[in-house]
């Protein structure tokens, strides 16, 4: 059965019950049409079929009957005349000839024969077309008659809000339009933003389903059952059930990473720094040209060194930034970088090219460089990444897109932002996740990346301005991991903090409550199926109530999100429970 023909099943009736008229149309333009209103006098709404009906609200989805199909918009304004201002006062109960008129936002046309809803409008109405609310059921099924014509019928649905508080407008959006071109739940604090993540999630495993949520607060360690693994890097304040502790081992840090961290300045740390850490892999290739792990240069011969760097095999990884070596090396190796590219031979003055100079001086220019180090490996910041004996995130991360598994939590409220810690260490995560996608580890299982609290972690850029460093993994996520199987889910209460160019690249928006006119400024250039008319709803919402917005979804869905089981802990302090007086002692 087709989509459409189990829609065609769910309106038997029809679409424009007479119960639901509203008025007739009085002037009709290129964007928007004007309407009178036929009860605009009543003082309330009506109730239908278990819901309620504004029957000309503001924000009310209605039906124009057009001559050959029928237009969806909204109702964006009700007025009156100036002359009939005066006629509504608080103590009427019905003034039967109100003279109101309202303005529709046109958004899309629906097919009088299939039920298939556009965008767009296919044929302009004409004065005196009636207007109707549309039912809520209908707006609740937006998201199916949406979809182009021969798509297949939908096993897989996630269930996440309503239209209205009657069980029948209960909406379903199938995973592809959710996740296929990636996702972002933006919305201010308070509005909503956590349980709609919440809610995904729980909607998801539902199904045989492999997500990845990265908990920068820890808010999310409510989830349970036999399908969901809980780890956590550093030590947090509150674990969940069952949470075990796992390592990031130095091994996953490229070269930028390490610049980033250790931020070297100047003209001379860089360059030392640099060639330190490709001596070190050379130590980790040949480990028969090192000493204790270093590799030796002050008054050493160069030859031995020469010879392993033109290995087959050494001289190609030399200077890959993903070759690992020891970190715990590295001040060692820097001292021994500071020396005269040539030594003396017999003769006074003469350069002995086959060999290392002495000290060159140049370790007084490294020393704040060797202190930064010092402080980042024995930092607690970073204890579950160069100090910690647990298991390897990374083979945690192989297991589970192997096993039967359904979430699998990283819990980073552990991770201190001492040294940008979390902003790194998460940046190392997503990279893993990258290179894995490349590598088709994600073929045939498809991942959906959640990154809660976006903002902390993308277009982030680390390091003075001699060695800049960009934090730029989920970006690429965002822009190539959706052909490899790698899709991202972004949360965060500031838009204006995620670049254009990463929230461009999500196909679909679930928008809160945005009070920040810089935040709707951002959803509107990154989104075009938003114009201003639409954004303006944005400050209202209620909390938990959200716009969907996307290329999937080119008529914007408001619905309000259903509670998830597992609520995130996101609660403050109780103020009552904590600060009130202990009672006298009689």
């Amino acid at each position: 059965m087709s989509a459409t023909s189990r829609i065609e099943d769910a309106f038997p009736r029809g679409l424009l019950r007479p119960e639901l008229f509203i008025g007739v149309l009085s002037s009709v333009s290129a964007q928007a049409v004007r309407f009178n209103l036929n009860e605009a006098g009543s003082p309330s709404g009506a109730h239908f079929l278990g819901g309620r009906y504004g029957k000309g609200e503001v924000g009310e989805f209605v039906l124009i009957e057009g001559q050959i199909n029928l237009l969806l918009g909204r109702v964006v304004e009700i007025h009156l005349p100036e002359p009939e201002r005066r006629s509504v006062n608080a103590s009427h109960s019905k003034v039967p000839d109100l003279d109101a008129a309202g303005t529709i936002q046109l958004l899309g046309s629906v097919a009088m024969d299939s039920l298939r809803v556009t965008a767009g409008v296919e044929s302009y109405p004409r004065l005196g077309d009636r207007v109707y609310a549309a039912p809520h059921n209908f707006v609740a099924n937006l998201p199916s008659l949406m979809e182009s014509e021969g798509s297949p019928e939908s096993k897989v649905l996630l269930k996440l809000g309503s239209i209205d508080v009657a069980l029948e407008s209960a909406v379903s959006i199938r995973p592809e339009k959710l996740f296929g071109r990636h996702c972002a739940i933006l919305g201010a604090t308070g509005g909503g933003k956590s349980w709609t993540t919440a809610r995904i999630i729980e909607e998801c495993i539902k199904y045989k389903t492999k997500i990845i949520l990265l908990d920068a607060t820890g808010e999310y360690r409510g989830f349970s059952g036999e399908h969901v693994e809980h780890f956590h890097l550093g030590n947090p304040v509150e674990t969940a059930i069952g949470s075990q502790p796992r390592s990031l081992p130095p091994t996953c840090f490229v070269e930028s990473d390490f610049i980033a961290l250790f931020e070297p300045a100047g003209k001379v740390q860089g360059p030392k720094m640099r060639a330190a850490m490709r001596s070190l892999r050379l130590a980790q290739l040949v480990p028969t040209v090192a000493s204790n792990g270093i590799i030796k240069k002050i008054d050493q011969s160069k030859g031995t060194v020469i010879a392993a760097e033109q290995q087959a095999g050494v001289s190609g990884n030399l200077d890959d930034p993903r070759q690992e070596f020891d970190v715990s090396k590295l001040i060692a190796q820097i001292e021994q970088e500071c020396v005269y590219p040539d030594g003396f031979g017999v003769g006074k003055g003469v350069k002995d090219t086959t060999k290392w100079g002495g000290d060159s001086g140049e370790v007084s220019y490294c020393l704040s460089l060797m202190s930064r180090i010092s402080a980042v490996l024995t930092s607690s910041s970073f204890e579950c990444v160069f100090k910690s004996t647990d298991p390897a995130l990374t083979a945690a991360i192989a297991d589970f897109v192997s096993n039967d598994k359904r979430l699998l939590r990283i819990c980073l409220s552990g991770v201190a932002y001492e040294f940008k810690a979390r902003e790194i260490t998460a940046n190392v995560i997503g990279r893993h996740l990258l290179n894995l996608a490349r590598n088709g580890a994600f073929k045939n299982s498809p991942v959906v990346v959640i990154v809660d609290e976006a903002h902390n972690f993308l277009g982030r850029q680390v390091g003075g301005e001699d060695a800049v460093a960009r934090l730029d993994a989920f970006e690429l996520i965002a822009k190539e991991g959706r052909k490899y199987g790698l899709n991202i889910c972004l949360t965060t209460q500031r838009p204006r903090d995620i670049t254009e160019g990463v929230l461009s690249q999500m196909g679909t928006l679930v928008v809160h409550r945005l009070t920040n006119d810089r935040d709707r400024e951002v959803v509107e250039r990154a989104c075009g199926e938003i114009d201003r008319s639409a954004s303006s709803f944005l400050p209202n919402l209620k909390p938990g109530e959200a716009a969907i917005i996307g290329a999937d979804f080119p008529i914007p869905l408001t619905i309000q999100i259903f509670p998830p089981n597992a609520r995130p802990k996101s609660d403050g302090p109780d103020y009552q429970k904590h600060w009130q007086l202990d009672p006298p002692t009689p």
